[in-house]
């Protein structure tokens, strides 16, 4: 009879280590559940589908921070190219020197005015006269803010009867501001200099 009754508290204890095991990993399976799922919704939140001429393609949202120098690099660039590229035409150069001075501060406004009473855009248009400019590379310096740049390009001249290469050399330092249109990388590049602006060669048209 006492071994019936070893034997039934041997089952009982059994069953109950069973059930404890059993509700443990029970436990730990929903956390595990709810762990994934709060994940899969964190990256879900950061994935947005855009439908554009039939078929729909997948944007993730990103932090400013993930990529400051890629950033910082292309709103140069888009500075130098909107400064710099002018042809014979007043409203041409205003608007395309209008959409720089949005992404500088008061240190392009004074190259420009500087550029203005010295007639440099009047020589362009009256001797029909146009600019490019090819950006060759952008340094950027992110150990310190704001962060320093330094842009390398070429300019092109194209006059009627030859065309000027000259090499430019500028830096300045780039300081977070609130994105617009006017201003979608939200850089505002700071005491923008010139370091050099020389011939490099003359072809004949």
């Amino acid at each position: 009879m006492f071994t019936k009754f070893k034997n039934i508290d041997s089952a009982f204890r059994a069953v109950r280590v069973f059930m404890m095991v059993v509700v443990v990993a029970c436990i730990l399976l929903c956390g595990f559940s709810l762990y994934k799922g709060y994940q899969l919704a964190a990256i879900t939140q950061n994935k947005i589908y855009v439908l554009a001429n039939g078929k729909i393609l997948e944007a993730v949202a990103g932090d400013k921070k993930d990529n400051v120098a890629v950033e910082v690099r292309d709103h140069v660039k888009t500075f130098h190219t909107s400064f710099f590229t002018l042809d014979p035409d007043e409203k041409v150069i205003q608007e395309n020197v209008t959409k720089a001075l949005y992404l500088a501060d008061g240190s392009a406004r004074k190259q420009y005015e500087n550029l203005r009473e010295n007639n440099y855009y009047s020589n362009l248009i009256s001797a029909n006269i146009s600019q490019r400019i090819t950006v060759d590379s952008v340094e950027v310096n992110l150990s310190a803010y704001p962060y320093y740049f330094r842009c390398y390009a070429t300019q092109k001249i194209i006059r009627t009867t030859s065309t000027l290469y000259r090499a430019l050399v500028t830096e300045g330092y780039a300081r977070d501001v609130s994105r617009s249109d006017n201003n979608p990388h939200g850089f505002l590049i700071e005491r923008w200099n010139t370091l050099r602006n020389e011939d490099l060669k003359l072809e004949t048209r």
